[in-house]
């Protein structure tokens, strides 16, 4: 089932509505789009977040100028955060199963969705907070689909939210486990050719799981950008502004 509404957001930029069932999740899945054209970038909201929560707390005013001008064009994500790395009712195995169908949902539904509406070849992946490491995660796994990455305070050892348990499972959607081994050839050059951006606090309680991620692309010759704001920086009024200064575009 779809169903979508078109309609403007101030001056020149569209707004669309998505409700989807999902095959990988077994459950409806809601998106918005915004913008016309340009890179097409996945939006992700922080833990347990929703799909409007871009459009609620001003990051897609934030990025009004280059949505209009066809620079970028938005793809904002439901999380499934309860019902994976949120959901303590569960373990720590059937959590990570959970994410992994999320990670499943978001290569083979939303990348294929993104093309339909919107050709253009760069991607960019990214969010804050919870969904820095959801944009970290997805580009890290599948760096032949991204082109750039955006964490903004966020965390990326996800063994903080299985108690320190790991399998493969958690272990293959755990950035900083698995980039630390990765080894094979292709997907390192894939990852050299990604533009890679994290920003955080200097006293946001990420910032030494940051310097640590940094660490370990630095020890497989992965250029990126590691960028300390001054104070703790973890809040929407600083998000807004880190997406203004990172983002990019591409006509």
């Amino acid at each position: 089932m779809q169903s979508t509404a078109v309609q403007p957001v101030g001056s020149g930029i569209n707004r669309q509505y998505f409700r989807r069932s999902s095959a990988a999740l077994g459950r409806d899945m809601e998106m918005l789009v915004f913008g016309h054209s340009g890179a097409r970038v996945i939006a992700f909201p922080t833990s347990m977040g929703r799909f409007f929560d871009w459009e609620d707390r001003g990051l897609v005013a934030a990025l009004r100028e280059r949505l209009e001008q066809g620079f970028i064009q938005l793809f904002c994500v439901d999380s499934l955060d309860s019902e994976s790395w949120y959901n303590k009712a569960a373990t720590p195995h059937d959590r990570a199963v959970r994410h992994e169908q999320y990670d499943r949902y978001l290569l083979t539904e939303v990348l294929p969705l993104t093309r339909e509406i919107n050709s253009h070849p760069f991607v960019i992946s990214a969010g804050p907070s919870f969904g820095a490491y959801h944009a970290v995660n997805f580009a890290f796994r599948h760096p032949e689909h991204v082109n750039r990455v955006l964490g903004l305070s966020g965390f990326y050892d996800i063994k903080r939210f299985t108690g320190g348990y790991s399998d493969d499972v958690v272990y293959f959607n755990n950035p900083c486990d698995f980039l630390m081994h990765e080894h094979e050839s292709a997907r390192l050059e894939a990852l050299r050719r990604m533009d890679i951006v994290l920003a955080t606090g200097r006293t946001d309680p990420s910032c030494g799981n940051n310097l640590y991620l940094s660490g370990i692309l630095w020890s497989k010759n992965i250029w990126h950008a590691l960028r300390l704001w001054d104070g703790f920086a973890h809040d929407w009024p600083y998000w807004q502004q880190m997406l203004k200064l990172y983002i990019g575009g591409h006509d």
